[in-house]
């Protein structure tokens, strides 16, 4: 019977860690979000301008050399991408590399005309 009862708070226990650890990946995520939603317009500044394209990994690359700042919001754009490709996976069961990678699919379809893409075999155009 103590067995049990001990059981049954480790298992409490366990849940409540869970549940503390899933509210702040939800946390994490909305900050993500957040970052992401205010840099759009520079993105696709960059992306207009011909400076980037987005890459067949659902990821930002520059097309050729970048300023500090224009290279700055690249890499803060594809740190907090790859963190949602990671949860995407997590909740799946499918790899980062395949949720970019469909992501990418995605992207492709709702670029704007002149943007660079690359396709899967690696091959960049514009749309």
């Amino acid at each position: 019977m103590k067995t049990s009862a001990l059981l049954r708070v480790g298992l409490i226990a366990v849940s409540l860690f869970a549940g503390a650890v899933a509210a702040r990946a939800a946390d994490d995520l909305g900050a993500v979000r957040s970052r992401m939603e205010k840099r759009i317009g520079s993105v696709n500044s960059l992306k207009d301008r011909g400076a980037v394209g987005e890459n067949n990994r659902g990821l930002l690359e520059g097309r050729g050399a970048l300023g500090g700042a224009d290279q700055q919001v690249v890499n803060d754009e594809n740190a907090d991408r790859r963190k949602v490709y990671g949860a995407l996976a997590a909740q799946t069961g499918a790899s980062a590399d395949e949720v970019g990678r469909k992501r990418a699919a995605q992207l492709a379809d709702l670029a704007r005309p002149g943007h660079w893409l690359q396709t899967a075999g690696g091959e960049w155009r514009r749309k």
